[in-house]
């Protein structure tokens, strides 16, 4: 049964793999798919969108964003997700320095919006991004980890929360597709969640980082669930970033969307303590969010090295290809171990599961089994990656 739950939140999964691996030398030349961090080209738009807004350097940034990018970001939104009922750029949208920030100052609006509440939770999946644990803790939140819902898939059993922690609950985060396994929440999923927040009175904060990041199908959005149960996009909150979708990691920009009486009250927070976003950055996410292209083209690349991963280790990992994000999630044993081997004798720099996760109420961590690898590199680094990785492995 969920309770307190201790969650690691002081060290990062790679401060932790730096920790592993120090001292070690790797055996062959390294390779690096541990960082999640996109390395295709940097899109074509990006410097002259920079210089035609230079001189919005010379002034401090707005925190709630220029009207340009509001509007931009909201009729994006409303093409990806066709929404019936528009999202409102003056009301609905704020610019984000990054979707971590926003995830992480998330949780400190959300304690503000429920103060009666006491002994607050947020209730996190599990693995889980670390910008969430940080968040409760810094909210003064217990951190509840979901159980998996019974056949897997990324949707949590919240059948298996007792009714009394839901109404402590000030905020579920959920991600999908989700960081490290690449499964994605249906249309159903997430209307079940939104309808259980309202009737709790809980934030849904929903990072769709790696929305655009696919392989067939676009993953289904917490606002198009929202749109669709027709009460308007309250309890409801979606974190989005171009450094996936737009291979844009150092640009730092993102936004949030949603609840209109959220933002309105988070903005004030925001305004005293979070980072703005420069008006030149948020030039090129109006251009970024105005072309899809580029968009395209990222994600061939991905697919197609998901393609080369089937190719190499498909027959050790039957299904080993996610709907959605650019990792693979593959079960290997004990994930610590075979991470420091594998750089150890191949050189090749991957992220054990278990420091993606926590151990849940059982004792069991969920993801200590598993390696994570970014599929970040390029085709013929990813193709050496992999092959050396499967060299390491039984012989199916």
């Amino acid at each position: 049964m969920p309770g307190p739950t201790p969650v690691r939140t002081t060290v990062s999964p790679f401060q932790r793999l730096n920790d592993l691996v120090a001292g070690i030398a790797p055996g062959r030349p390294a390779i690096d798919l541990g960082l999640g961090e996109p390395r295709h080209a940097v899109p074509p738009f990006v410097g002259p969108a920079i210089a035609a807004a230079s001189e919005g350097f010379g002034r401090y940034p707005a925190i709630r964003g220029t009207d340009a990018f509001r509007r931009t970001v909201a009729a994006w939104l409303d093409r990806r997700y066709g929404l019936a009922v528009p999202v409102d750029p003056q009301t609905m949208v704020l610019p984000l320095n990054g979707s971590r920030e926003g995830l992480f100052f998330a949780a400190l609006g959300a304690r503000e919006r429920t103060p009666a509440k006491e002994r607050p939770v947020i209730l996190l999946p599990n693995p889980f991004y670390q910008a969430y644990a940080a968040g409760a803790e810094a909210a003064g939140a217990e951190p509840v980890l979901l159980p998996a819902a019974p056949g897997g898939g990324a949707m949590p059993d919240l059948g298996a929360v007792p009714a009394a922690v839901l109404d402590r609950a000030i905020a579920l985060y959920m991600a999908s597709p989700s960081n490290p396994q690449g499964e994605v929440l249906s249309l159903a999923d997430w209307t079940a969640l939104i309808e259980t927040a309202r009737r709790h009175d809980f934030m849904i904060f929903a990072d769709e980082c790696y929305s655009e990041i696919y392989r067939a199908v676009p993953p289904a959005g917490v606002l198009e669930a929202a749109d669709r149960l027709g009460a308007g996009f309250d309890h409801v909150v979606t974190f989005h970033s171009l450094s996936k979708r737009s291979n844009l990691p150092g640009l730092r920009c993102g936004f949030a969307a949603g609840d209109p009486a959220f933002l309105r009250l988070w903005l004030r927070l925001r305004n005293q303590a979070a980072p703005q976003v420069p008006e030149p950055i948020q030039a090129v996410a109006v251009a970024a969010f105005s072309d899809e292209a580029h968009v395209e083209e990222n994600r061939a690349l991905y697919n197609a090295k998901y393609r080369l991963a089937e190719e190499i280790l498909g027959a050790r990992f039957p299904g080993l290809t996610p709907p959605g994000g650019f990792f693979l999630w593959l079960e290997i044993g004990d994930s610590v171990a075979f991470a420091q081997r594998l750089w150890r004798e191949e050189g090749v720099r991957s992220v054990p599961g278990a420091f993606l996760a926590a151990a849940g109420p059982d004792g069991v961590n969920p993801g200590a089994p598993y390696l994570r690898l970014a599929m970040v590199q390029d085709l013929d680094l990813t193709r050496t990656a992999l092959t050396r990785l499967a060299a390491l492995l039984p012989q199916p």
